[in-house]
């Protein structure tokens, strides 16, 4: 795996004022490096942050801190050409594959919309011959150009939603939760296809799930999100061999296991919400790859034993 550093986050956060008393604090000063080609896995459960944080990245808000794409800055006021390397370099996959479409657009029109936008074509043509080849990448037929969202099922609408992304021939692409609202039986044909476009197009991948066991066969590594912090970040090796946060712990207790003698009887992590004050914490490295939010007490609490053992 190439060590060139693609996106670049230091101390991200990412607040919503409710009134004069509360503010949320969806982000809370994150930091990490992806590098190209691989594939960054953020998980942890719904209220975590994971989804604002890629909304914050390709700037649908706007977040406070430090981040560099390609060497450019996409936090803060952006100049016409910073903001033009981040719309067309960095693409993003939503989780709800019918609402991320335009009802009333057909889908040659949904597909081209980065092309229309920034001109990247010089005839009707051409605009048309690159959408039936992006189309034909993701296992659609041409067939399609003319219809609308409603006429397709769950797995193909996500499919356009891959060959929208694409289109833009980006670097970087954020996927949502984007097997999540589709069948099982569909969901590795999904996966299957964006392995198959990583390769191809040398795409690097930020994937935003909860499913630990399909996140484990797919990324290289992982961080772990919880109320707006990083609470643990490693190989995937280190994640689920190694871990070492009790949220982590929890997260990976809860995956089913296949030997139903063996599911009935295992030890379950249970964490309970707020007993760790997050603000206390601070990276602390385990090794080059594997870092985990504590204090020192913390720390040395938790290192004492091997808690993957007690996984088991």
């Amino acid at each position: 795996m190439s060590k060139n550093v693609v996106l670049s986050v230091r101390d991200l956060k990412q607040y919503f004022r409710v009134n004069r008393s509360t503010t949320i604090k969806a982000v809370d000063g994150v930091s990490f490096d992806i590098y190209q080609g691989e594939t960054f896995a953020v998980v942890g459960e719904s209220g975590s942050g994971k989804t604002t944080l890629g909304r914050s990245l390709i700037r649908i808000y706007d977040p406070l801190g430090d981040a560099t794409f390609l060497g450019e800055k996409i936090t803060g006021k952006l100049s016409k050409a910073q903001d033009r390397n981040l719309r067309q370099n960095m693409q993003m996959i939503f989780q709800d594959p019918m609402a991320s479409l335009n009802p009333r657009r057909k889908i040659i029109d949904t597909v081209a919309y980065g092309l229309d936008i920034y001109h990247r074509y010089s005839s009707k043509e051409e605009r048309r011959q690159k959408v039936v080849d992006v189309l034909h990448s993701v296992g659609l037929s041409d067939d399609f150009l003319e219809r609308y969202p409603h006429q397709f099922s769950g797995g193909q609408r996500q499919r356009i939603g891959v060959a929208r992304a694409i289109i833009m021939e980006p670097k970087f692409i954020i996927a949502d939760e984007i097997i999540s609202a589709l069948d099982v039986s569909i969901q590795a044909q999904v996966i299957n296809l964006m392995r198959k476009l990583q390769v191809e197009h040398e795409l690097t991948y930020m994937f935003i799930a909860h499913d630990l066991s399909m996140v484990r066969s797919i990324s290289d590594r992982v961080a772990v999100m919880h109320l707006g912090h990083i609470v643990e970040l490693g190989t995937v090796n280190d994640i689920y061999e190694h871990p070492v946060h009790p949220y982590t712990q929890s997260l990976l207790s809860s995956i089913p296991h296949p030997d139903p003698i063996l599911e009935r009887t295992r030890r379950r992590k249970h964490y309970v919400k707020g007993e760790i004050d997050y603000n206390t914490g601070q990276i602390k490295y385990l090794n080059e790859t594997h870092f985990v939010l504590s204090n020192d007490a913390e720390f040395d609490m938790w290192t004492a034993g091997d808690y993957s053992a007690s996984l088991q």
